[in-house]
């Protein structure tokens, strides 16, 4: 017990210890480089660790389609085919209670009502005659060289500052003429949706037959230490519905909406369109970066603090692995006492002193 107690109230202080070893000098400095090319390299040019960052952007986006096709012999433009997305079975009965309040095509009143011959349906309030699914269309293929403009407004709140992506060079003149490809004309806003269904590597005609939701991905990584005409957006593309592709069940993409008529006699009268359609999604993100004082002085600490990582590694080596390990053990740890009625620290060896050893 009075081992322990004496053992507990005992102070440590660190002690040099110079190793005049090429083995040991060698490891220790190539350690410190290591450690100082990560953190310059790295953590301040790459991933600049001296900046604050602002992830939480803000963003709005307009988008036109501009394009004609044909469709069973009809002339269709912007307002045929640009649609928002929005949402028969026969039943057969022998009593009310063999019919619901719902139906796949309409509501059902809950009565069994007399049909023809010996035959009872559940009576049912909706459109009629009810919807065909099984027709077989043609995609209209002119969709390919439609093109689709896209306005895209930035801001981060932390610095107040705010973008778009049409660049200040950007003329009337060009924006009638361009259209978007990754090499030439990397900053058009005008989309051709053969090439985006390209770009996401999609096939358009199997894309146009059953539908699909593309993702057009704007992104804004905007170092604010530089000049505005530095930030600039750039954009990629891909199928966000790819799981569809690989089940049968509810493939692609479809909606429905119907356009109203009135008949001269006051009768209701609608045409029900199920379109199979290629749906575009415009994702933003981004961040932007800006030099401060507080995050560059807390990771030059850490830098300097680490390099200290290359003398436990090299206490390491000296201590268990190098030839006269124990002579080493003896020089770094050792123990002095102060005696209560002496002011003289007793040792045995006094100052510093140098071990050489050479490999």
């Amino acid at each position: 017990m009075w081992s322990c107690i004496t053992d507990f109230f005992t102070y440590e202080t660190t002690k040099s210890v110079v190793v005049k070893s090429w083995t040991i000098g060698i490891i220790n400095r190539v350690v410190q480089l290591l450690i100082i090319t990560y953190f310059i390299g790295w953590v301040f040019l790459y991933e600049k660790a001296y900046q604050v960052r602002d992830t939480a952007i803000e963003s709005s986006v307009m988008t036109k389609v501009k394009g004609f096709g044909i469709y069973k012999d009809k002339v269709m433009d912007v307002a045929d085919y640009v649609t928002p997305t929005q949402a028969d079975t026969k039943y057969i009965c022998t009593q009310d209670g063999d019919c619901d309040k719902t139906g796949s095509n309409g509501i059902l009143t809950g009565k069994c009502v007399h049909s023809h011959a010996n035959v009872s349906k559940c009576q049912m309030k909706g459109w009629c005659p009810a919807e065909v699914d099984t027709i077989k269309t043609t995609p209209m293929m002119e969709v390919e060289n439609f093109t689709i403009f896209i306005k895209n407004s930035i801001r981060f709140p932390t610095f107040n500052y705010t973008k778009g992506n049409f660049l200040p060079t950007i003329t009337d003149n060009y924006i009638r003429n361009c259209n978007f490809d990754m090499i030439n004309n990397t900053y058009c806003p005008i989309f051709r949706v053969g090439d985006v269904v390209r770009y996401a590597q999609q096939n358009f005609t199997e894309l146009a037959r059953k539908g699909g939701v593309i993702g057009i991905k704007i992104g804004w990584m905007c170092d604010l230490d530089k000049s505005d005409d530095q930030c600039n957006p750039s954009y990629s593309f891909t199928r966000l519905d790819a799981m569809s592709q690989r089940t049968s069940v509810s493939p692609g993409y479809n909606f429905r909406f119907a356009k109203y008529y009135k008949m001269e006699n006051g009768t209701d009268y609608r045409t029900l369109v199920k379109a199979y359609a290629i749906r575009f999604d415009v994702l933003v993100n981004g961040n932007a970066g800006k030099f401060n004082m507080i995050p560059t002085l807390i990771n030059m600490v850490a830098a300097f603090t680490s390099v200290g990582v290359g003398t436990v590694l090299c206490d390491i080596i000296l201590l268990n692995f190098l030839k006269g390990a124990e002579q080493y053990k003896a020089k770094k740890f050792e123990e002095l006492s102060l005696r209560h009625n002496d002011n003289i620290m007793r040792s045995s060896d006094s100052g510093a002193f140098s071990i050489e050893h050479y490999s």
